[in-house]
């Protein structure tokens, strides 16, 4: 029986098909798998530069492109397309295996050498080689072969490395694009090639150098194993590390540490195996987040990479807030849970009461970002302080008047037993200071970035100090709640323990650059008070550019939004790969209605609530955090829907707090946006959001 790897590009072909052919596919290629001699049924190709590749026949059209190997009886299914697209594909390309990351590799072997031969023989002026600082020695040693070695000594101009992209053998192509980029050999090595592979690399050994590749090729076994994996195709990739993950994830660190990267590089995989990693050694783990929304995406990637029983007992998944929640009701007994609305009302009634010169919501944000933040109990203590991040500056006398309404808030909530979800954290932190031992001897931390201080002094009261204590995964460009905090101030030191990823492994570059221009010229900082930046994060993947449509009334973007609904599933995805955001709950149960009349399966995804199979998932911006579909739809980005104006400060009441509401606005959407892999469109009515970037789409 053969032995099929199923390469994540087959994959990727295989699901842009028509439904039919889709089937056609699976049938094929189950049959395969289920044949004696497989071998048998593939085919020749001629005029061809490999002779390792041959083709399986799915109907008179269609054809499937598969690596055989010299020996044995290990395939590897490459692409699926069309017969002449197939063989075009095909035609001029070459295998390897990558001598530093022992990788197979696929490379368009005449478009190198012609182009190798064209600079050779075009005479040109005399231009300085761009990679003129760098020794043959380093580049060999990042896994730069013969062929690529002489390209690379011709190159002059970043832009002729660029031409090439997706023509050259990928890892090389970044090790090159990172080089010419300025960074050091041994940055390009940490960020690209990663940790050295164990023992001697065999340069004809596919069969090895695919099993090396677990986060591009798929090793299945069995046909209940395959159709699984087409049934859910990228199900899988969810769980996969490459290099500097794995790195990352399974590193012993002395201390607290933290891996951080734009949208889809990987964070929350690593944090899901590094999980997994300090269950296996015994450890009880909590692996923790901002919502439940998230945590049940957590937990339910974590039965996916790991099935013992055992090692899944030792591992928490749960909020912070829910961890708190427990230890209050073990700990202090029963107490109500203040309601939103009900907060709202104590606050205007204070407000009135005492006549003062500030709205509730500016006595609301001042208890939860300067008073709780830095954990603040005296009047003296909020006398003195410094109101980091808060523009408008108070006297002394404002200052106690401010304090005394405070207290009488809290005050309040004493005497009627309510809680807010941050009382609770901050009583929980007490809780655990007075217990003679912590609950868990590791903390997995993702979404990082949203946690308010009062939660993060939880998670530094629930496990000790000390070897593996915090991981923490984060991207403050996805920043969507105003919660900012520097970890020096909670005691969390990173020391140097920090891990940049840069390649996204789900959106499209096009999606990807078109999301990032919309932070262009935003100041964000890093957890630990650095400036965070997005430079150098890129996709491997293409596809098209982002769709922007406006309409002069939400009927007719409602009405435009079923018509690109229908497209996509007239292409050949499947109802729960897509998702559509909004920036409000009511828009997005319109377009549920607006869809289900329409006779297009649709379903709100709400706190409590996950989507439906066979349902098309709508939710809140807010709530698409951490989710990802093959295509996504973010309507209203209008200018009267985003920024939404009842989430900004008025820049008269607080200037800064004011910019800081802008800014979270705009990292909504970006979030939103990138939770698309494959096709994005953005919608709206009446005069677009000024977030919008009109010009790059």
């Amino acid at each position: 029986m053969p032995r099929l790897g199923i390469h994540q590009d087959f994959l990727q072909d295989l699901i842009r098909l028509e439904r039919p052919i889709q089937q056609k596919v699976v049938d094929t290629i189950t049959k395969f798998e289920q044949t004696a001699h497989a071998g048998a049924h593939l085919e020749k190709l001629n005029d061809i530069r490999d002779e390792r590749f041959k083709s399986i026949r799915i109907d008179r059209k269609y054809r499937g492109i598969v690596l055989v190997p010299q020996s044995g009886d290990n395939f590897t299914l490459l692409r699926v397309d069309t017969h002449d697209e197939a063989y075009q594909w095909v035609r001029h390309r070459r295998v390897s295996v990558n001598m530093a990351t022992g990788h197979m590799e696929i490379r368009d072997d005449a478009i190198i050498a012609d182009t190798i031969e064209g600079l050779t023989r075009a005479p040109s002026e005399p231009a300085h080689p761009l990679l003129d600082h760098i020794s043959d020695a380093d580049l060999i040693r990042l896994g730069i072969d013969d062929q690529m070695l002489k390209f690379a000594r011709m190159l002059t101009d970043v832009a002729m490395l660029e031409a090439l992209d997706g023509k050259l053998p990928q890892i090389q192509y970044d090790v090159l694009f990172g080089l010419a980029a300025g960074m050091s050999p041994e940055d390009v090595w940490n960020d690209v090639v990663g940790s050295a592979v164990p023992g001697k690399i065999d340069p004809e050994d596919l069969v090895a150098a695919t099993q090396r590749m677990p986060h591009k090729v798929a090793l299945v076994e069995g046909p209940d194993e395959l159709i699984g994996l087409f049934a859910k195709p990228f199900a899988r990739w969810r769980v996969y590390l490459h290099p500097l993950q794995r790195e990352a994830a399974f590193r012993s660190y002395t201390g607290a540490a933290q891996v951080t990267g734009g949208p889809g590089t990987g964070k929350t995989v690593v944090a899901i195996h590094r999980a997994r990693h300090l269950a296996r050694e015994g450890g009880r783990v909590l692996l923790t987040t901002f919502t439940a929304t998230l945590a049940r995406s957590l937990a339910e990637s974590l039965r996916l990479l790991e099935t013992d029983d055992e090692v899944l007992s030792r591992i928490d998944v749960l909020t912070v807030d829910q961890v708190a929640r427990r230890l209050m009701d073990e700990h202090v007994g029963k107490f109500a849970l203040l309601r939103d609305e009900e907060e709202k009302e104590i606050w205007r009634r204070i407000t009135r009461r005492r006549s003062l010169d500030f709205s509730e919501r500016f006595l609301r944000e001042e208890w939860r970002q300067v008073v709780l933040a830095q954990g603040i109990t005296s009047s003296d203590g909020y006398l003195y302080t410094r109101r980091t991040g808060r523009g408008r500056r108070l006297g002394s006398l404002q200052r106690a008047q401010i304090w005394r309404a405070i207290a009488e808030f809290e005050q309040e909530l004493t005497e009627h037993n309510y809680r807010t979800f941050e009382t609770i954290c901050v009583e929980a932190t007490r809780v655990l200071g007075e217990l003679d031992a912590r609950p868990y001897d590791h903390v997995i931390v993702d979404e990082a970035q949203d946690l308010h201080p009062v939660r993060w002094r939880v998670l530094r009261a629930v496990v000790a100090e000390g070897l593996n204590d915090l991981f923490i995964a984060s991207d403050t460009h996805q920043r969507i709640y105003d919660n900012r905090v520097s970890l020096n101030s909670i005691g969390i030191q990173l020391a140097g323990r920090s891990t940049r990823l840069k390649i996204n492994y789900r959106t499209t570059e096009e999606i990807l650059t078109w999301a990032i221009a919309m932070l262009a010229g935003e100041k964000i900082d890093d957890l630990d008070g650095r400036r965070a930046s997005l430079t150098g994060c890129r996709s491997e993947v293409h596809g098209a550019k982002p769709e922007l449509c406006g309409a002069s009334t939400k009927n007719g973007e409602l009405s435009h939004l079923v018509e690109t609904i229908r497209s996509w599933l007239d292409a050949g995805v499947q109802p729960e790969e897509i998702g559509i955001a909004t920036r409000s709950e009511t828009l997005g149960q319109s377009a549920v209605e607006v869809l289900t009349r329409a006779g297009i399966n649709a379903s709100y995804l709400s706190r409590d609530r996950d989507g439906v199979d066979g349902h098309i998932r709508v939710t809140t911006m807010h709530r698409m955090k951490g989710l990802e579909f093959r295509c996504v739809a973010v309507i209203g980005v209008g200018a009267n829907q985003l920024p939404a104006a009842n989430a900004v400060t008025p820049l008269g009441e607080d200037a800064t707090t004011h910019w800081n509401d802008l800014q979270r606005e705009r990292c909504l959407l970006f979030v939103a946006s990138t939770r698309a892999r494959e096709r994005l469109h953005i919608s709206w009515h009446g005069e677009p959001s000024p977030f919008l970037n009109l010009a790059s789409g």
